[in-house]
């Protein structure tokens, strides 16, 4: 016995081989090395953005370009929070919020995450709140949900199913669409139509005044669908929309006739997350390009008449992206925010956001999410639920600075009289200047 313990604490006190050769992250894709994941080009190259506008209105997600402001007026330091108002519920394990605040009749109109709808005036104080559970259901049942406005109302969907627009001015509801399905992707809005997609990978059209089902159109089955999914994008003569197998559809938006349908696909291998085949970056029209991404590390731009591939990015998005100035803005699936070529994808530069948090288990960390971004006063805005706004050079990808929210950020950033409005993680309404 002791021979054996001997040779025990002999084996104890011999040196530890260090294997030779190239270290790897073990957190990089399969194929993809630490250095190609982590590398930032860091390619300055000038920009020119259009002129600011004073935009009073924020309505709807960036997607449709008739009620998307190309660069609105912000200040050029945003010095903190203005005022903060509490909306309601916040995010928890089972419930978050979804919905992205929209400014219009000089009220900011939000969500929480147990439906209830709210009003706010520029000022910070709460004008009305009506919650949307239907009278059959628990409050618990369901959260989520998305908010547009347009023709004089507000719509909303929600996880239970229902399509609404309520009063503006009151919170009265107008009329209801029961759309067969959980229902807490965006809605988007234009010319008496509303249009959304359902739960069940239905998209709809529906009568701005009435609520009456004007035309529906079926989607690919997909099963791995995200809370608080894209809106679709409208323009002169279709409308987008992304479903969660991860196909685009375009339709004529009157009639419904469809034009041509496109395929997200791609994966990037050695990260379970991206068997996910939803569209996590809203359809963006913009010209005749249509810009749009999945968290499975793509991002595409499409011609919108034929919907011919133009180019494809081996990063994916986890909002709409930005087109300006000749570029395409993004977060990515993989933590950064890069700047794409217009033309040709290529990347331009891209800075690394913050991606783990803290460790929440053994073995298991919590990743930060990120929202936007936007351009807004010159620069880059991206929200975090880390707790912070940043600002970024658009030439660059350079650092411009940073603003603290308390309970971090849960929603895109908008821009509306020159204040930036985020929701934070708490269930509170931001207003930065």
């Amino acid at each position: 016995m002791a021979g054996v313990a001997l040779a025990v604490m002999a084996s104890c006190t011999e040196n530890n081989i260090i294997l030779p050769g190239k270290r790897e992250d073990l957190r990089a894709p399969f194929g993809e090395t630490s250095e190609e994941r982590v590398k930032s080009e860091s390619v300055t190259q000038k920009i020119s953005l259009a002129k600011q506008v004073s935009n009073a209105n924020w309505q709807q997600r960036i997607g449709t370009p008739s009620t998307r402001t190309s660069h609105p007026a912000l200040a050029q330091n945003l010095t903190g929070i203005q005022w903060s108002t509490p909306i309601g519920q916040g995010d928890s394990r089972r419930y978050r919020i979804t919905a992205d605040p929209v400014v219009a009749d000089d009220r900011i109109f939000v969500m929480d995450a147990k439906s209830t709808v709210s009003a706010v005036s520029l000022s910070g104080q709460k004008l009305w709140s009506v919650n949307i559970t239907p009278d059959r259901d628990r409050e618990s049942d369901a959260g989520g949900g998305g908010l547009a406005y347009g023709d004089g109302k507000l719509i909303v969907t929600s996880g239970f199913g229902n399509l609404r627009a309520l009063d503006p001015a009151s919170g009265a509801e107008i009329w209801t669409q029961d759309l067969d399905a959980a229902t807490t992707g965006t809605p988007s809005i234009s010319r008496g139509l509303v249009y959304v997609v359902g739960g069940d990978n239905v998209a709809w059209a529906v009568n701005s005044d009435s609520g009456r089902v004007v035309w529906q159109l079926d989607g690919s089955a997909g099963i791995s669908r995200v809370s608080g999914g894209p809106a679709p994008a409208v323009g002169d003569d279709l409308v987008v929309f992304a479903f969660g197998s991860g196909e685009l559809q375009a339709a004529f938006r009157k009639g419904g006739a469809r034009r041509w349908d496109a395929t997200l696909a791609g994966q990037r291998r050695g990260i379970a997350a991206t068997t996910v085949s939803d569209i996590t970056g809203d359809p963006v029209i913009s010209g005749n390009t249509i810009y749009a991404g999945s968290y499975s590390g793509r991002i595409v731009a499409l011609n919108t008449d034929s919907g011919a591939r133009l180019w494809t990015a081996k990063d994916g998005a986890l909002g709409p992206v930005w087109p300006a100035g000749g570029s395409v803005f993004a977060v990515t699936d993989r933590n950064e925010l890069v700047r794409l070529d217009n033309s040709t994808g290529e990347r331009i530069w891209g800075a690394r956001l913050p991606f783990f948090t803290r460790e929440i288990r053994r073995r298991s960390v919590e990743v930060v999410a990120h929202y936007g971004p936007i351009i807004a006063g010159g620069r880059l805005i991206v929200g975090s639920n880390d707790g912070v706004v940043r600002s970024f050079d658009p030439e660059s990808g350079a650092s411009l600075g940073a603003v603290e929210v308390p309970g971090g950020v849960t929603t895109n950033p908008v821009v509306a009289g020159n204040t930036l409005y985020v929701v934070s993680r708490k269930g509170v309404l931001h207003a930065l200047r």
